[in-house]
Parts: C-alpha cells; sequence; structure tokens
C-alpha cells in the first residue's frame, strides 16, 4: 500500500489535447495524474512509479495502445488498464478486452462515462486479497476447478462481456455471482433472468422497463432488468432462448449503453455489466441462424466453460460430504454418511443433470436412509445411466421399464423447472406439453 494521499493514473496518448482534457477532468476527481505521448514513455514511467490506473490510446507513434496492455498484463497484472479507441472500433475494443483490459472508452470521450469507468476500477479489490469465497462456494479440487477459480480471479478485475457455458446444472449462474462478488461492482445489484421463461409479449417491458399507459394493464411506470441492475451486473440465463426481434433491442442497449422504456420519449443511460450463459451450443444457434452473430461478438468477448460433473470425478466426495452437512443443518437431524458402496456408484454415474441433479439425489436420499446411513439402493440410480462414459447403456440392465422411463420423465421435467425457476407455464412450454398435462405429470410423479 503506498502513502501518498492521491491515488495516481497514467495517461497515454500522442495528442496534446486529450491528455489536457483528461488531466483537468481526472484532477477535479481528485487523483495525480502523469502523462506519456508514446509507447516508450508510458513503459518508463511505469518502471520509476506506481499507478492505481493507465488509460491508452489505442495508436502510439511507436505501437500500440495493445502493446501496452500486454506489457502491464506481463509486469504490473495487479494495475488496470483501459483502451481509448475511434469510435466504431469495435473489433480494436475487443481485441483489447481479451489481452486484458479492464474497459474501453471510444473517443469523442464521454466525461460522464469516463469518470464511471475511473471509479469503478480504482475500487478493485488488490490482488494480494485471498479469494476465500470463490474456494467456499466453488467446491473441488480436480484441476478443471482450480482453472475455473483462476479464471474467476481474472475476469473479475474485468468489465468484459463473459459467455459461461456448460451443462444444464453445472453451476453457471454460480460462477457468474462469483465473478460479480469479486470484482468492483460487488456494492451494486446481481441481477439473474432467465431469459427462456420471460413470454415473449412482456420481454421488451420486463428488460427495459414501461411508462404508465403504455399498454393495457400498465398502472404505472415500472423500471426493467436493466435500471436494476444499473452500476451492477446483468446475468443473462439461458439467453438463447431470447426470441430474434429481442435480441436487436438487446444489442443495441449493449452498444448504445442505454435503454428506453416502452411508451417512454426518452433513451436513459445504464452502466451494467452484462454476463450470459446457456447450455445449448452458441456457435451452433448462430449456424443455423437462430441466435444473431453480431450479439454473439458482443456477448462472447471471452468464454469461461464449466465443466460437467463427470470431468471431475474426484470432486464428488467433498461435494457429497458439504451436501449432506448442509441437509442436516437444514433439517436439524444429524450428518448422514454415505456407504462406500454408494459413494462408488455416484463415482461411476455419468450425472446428466451434474451437480444439481447430484443435490436432488441426496436430498431424496437423505429422506428415505435409515440409521443415518445413505446404502446405494437409497440413490435410486438407474442402472442403464451407471455406463461409463465411453459406452451406451445396455437395454438388457433395465429390470423394469416403467421404473425407468418414470425416472427418465422425472429428471426431465425437474430440470425445465430449475431452468424456468419453477414457472410451471414456461416449464410446459420448453416440454412442449400442454399445461393440464404438465399439471397431471407433476401430480403423478409427486412433484406437485
Amino acid at each position: 500500500m503506498n502513502n501518498r494521499s492521491r491515488q495516481r493514473i497514467l495517461i497515454v496518448d500522442d495528442e496534446p489535447d486529450i491528455r489536457e482534457l483528461l488531466d483537468i477532468t481526472l484532477g477535479r476527481m481528485k487523483l495525480d495524474t502523469r502523462s506519456a505521448k508514446n509507447l516508450a514513455e508510458a513503459q518508463a514511467l511505469l518502471a520509476s512509479e506506481a499507478f492505481e490506473l493507465c488509460l491508452t490510446d489505442m495508436r502510439l507513434p511507436d505501437g500500440t495502445g495493445l502493446e501496452l496492455v500486454q506489457h502491464i498484463q506481463q509486469r504490473y497484472p495487479q494495475l488496470p488498464v483501459a483502451m481509448i479507441t475511434a469510435y466504431g472500433s469495435l473489433e480494436t475494443a475487443i481485441d483489447a478486452l481479451k489481452a486484458g483490459a479492464f474497459d474501453f472508452l471510444t473517443k469523442p470521450v464521454d466525461l460522464t462515462r469516463l469518470r464511471e469507468l475511473v471509479n469503478s476500477a480504482l475500487r478493485l479489490p488488490p490482488v494480494t486479497a485471498p479469494a476465500a469465497s470463490i474456494e467456499r462456494c466453488l467446491l473441488g479440487d480436480s484441476p478443471p476447478m482450480r482453472g475455473v477459480r483462476k479464471q474467476i480471479e481474472k475476469l473479475a478485475r474485468s468489465q468484459a462481456p463473459v459467455y459461461i457455458s456448460g451443462e444444464s446444472g453445472c453451476g453457471k449462474e454460480l460462477v457468474a455471482r462469483l465473478i460479480h462478488e469479486q470484482g468492483p461492482r460487488a456494492n451494486q445489484g446481481f441481477v439473474p433472468v432467465n431469459c427462456g421463461a420471460i413470454p415473449s409479449e412482456l420481454m421488451e417491458s420486463e428488460f427495459f422497463g414501461h411508462r404508465k399507459g403504455s399498454f393495457s394493464g400498465a398502472i404505472d411506470d415500472k423500471p426493467g432488468l436493466f435500471q436494476a441492475a444499473h452500476g451492477g451486473t446483468l446475468f443473462l440465463d439461458e439467453v438463447a432462448d431470447l426470441p430474434l426481434a429481442m435480441q436487436v433491442k438487446l444489442l443495441r442497449a449493449i452498444q448504445e449503453k442505454a435503454v428506453r422504456a416502452v411508451g417512454g420519449q426518452q433513451e436513459e443511460v445504464v452502466d451494467v455489466r452484462i454476463l450470459c450463459a446457456t447450455h445449448k451450443d452458441l456457435d451452433a444457434e448462430v449456424a443455423s441462424g437462430r441466435f444473431r452473430q453480431d450479439l454473439y461478438y458482443r456477448l462472447n468477448v471471452i468464454e469461461l466453460r464449466v465443466p460437467p460433473l463427470r470431468e471431475r470425478r474426484e470432486d464428488i466426495e467433498p461435494l457429497v460430504n458439504h451436501m449432506l452437512q448442509r441437509l442436516a443443518v437444514n433439517t436439524g437431524n444429524p450428518v448422514a454418511k454415505l456407504h462406500p458402496k454408494a459413494l462408488e456408484a455416484l463415482r461411476n454415474y455419468r450425472f446428466p443433470g451434474n451437480v444439481r441433479e447430484l443435490e436432488n439425489m441426496l436430498e431424496r436420499a437423505y429422506t428415505l436412509c435409515e440409521h443415518q446411513q445413505i446404502e446405494a439402493e437409497d440413490l435410486r440410480l438407474a442402472e442403464s445411466n451407471n455406463a461409463t462414459d465411453t459406452g451406451s447403456p445396455d437395454l438388457m440392465q433395465v429390470d423394469n421399464l416403467e421404473d425407468y422411463l418414470e425416472d427418465v420423465e422425472r429428471k426431465l421435467i425437474l430440470q425445465a423447472l430449475e431452468e424456468t425457476r419453477w414457472n410451471r407455464t414456461a416449464a410446459a412450454q420448453r416440454l412442449k406439453l400442454s399445461f393440464r398435462s404438465m399439471r397431471y405429470r407433476l401430480k403423478k410423479l409427486g412433484l406437485d
């Protein structure tokens, strides 16, 4: 920690007018500044002084701002750097974010946006701060999970849009929440939204808000999800489910950093970091024409893949122990023990529903087991699903077809319900069922 009373910012730009504008603006924020007009001067200042933020132009007389970003990432990884690009140079800005830039600004520089960016960068926690909450929330010490935790720590120090990919139930929302909580927006809202659970006719109102009287039932002004996430993070779960018409409006909101409420006359500036996720293959959705390529490039600046549970089987035992401890606390009963054969059965199971399925399975087994010990039979694993990753289930292993089909049906319905936050109408639509049929199946399976 330095002993200076004022934080110091490095400005790198070959245009004297830009340097002067930034110097005056930051000075009014009670910040000290140093200026460099090229890459060599910037590197010399970095070697001789400590800074809390670097603002650099993309084009420099002796190099590029991208080279400076890479230089800072290698030698001063704790220093956030923001790129200043020409208007419309989105590709350049995205390259900077991928290289490790904290954020970017476009010319002509919007001073309000500049102040927001600077304040956000200066709120970053020190790199040396222990990320205990990541390890506490994201259990497992397998190589894939260590890699995910490392990526979370890095991405939390950026404002780049992140696309979190992975199968249903693997913990994508938890990863998004940790990126938010470890970054400079932690004190502002984290707003998750399941894009597949909002009826298409209500999407614009839900995302951008509406004005009183703008449509039937709009009895008051109502802010949207973007306004609710202002200063914080908006997490778009199952983003591939957005209809094309809404994709166009979302793209514009992200590009302009402003939204217009339904029935509103003016746009409202919003400062929101976008994180998104889906269990679908977004590349395939783009190729099929179901997802806009331009929106894909805006959302998928950096991809973080969350591995399925079957790729980190060594994490199953610590996950089980944690979940059983939590069940005991929630119920007030003693902690149940897992029989070695039950643990072996879990290690050999494919877990199509991932961590979410393991949690549901243990909760059911915990309720059914006797003498606080969970046997392999209590887990009710379908024999056909106990096949290894390399083979397909042998139909001769199915002892009871009715039980097997009922188990498959239950898993599909539970997955649809959890993906739609237990919105039964949305879950029925996802499964192509009528609401009446859905209600019947829920009752039959004991899920009502």
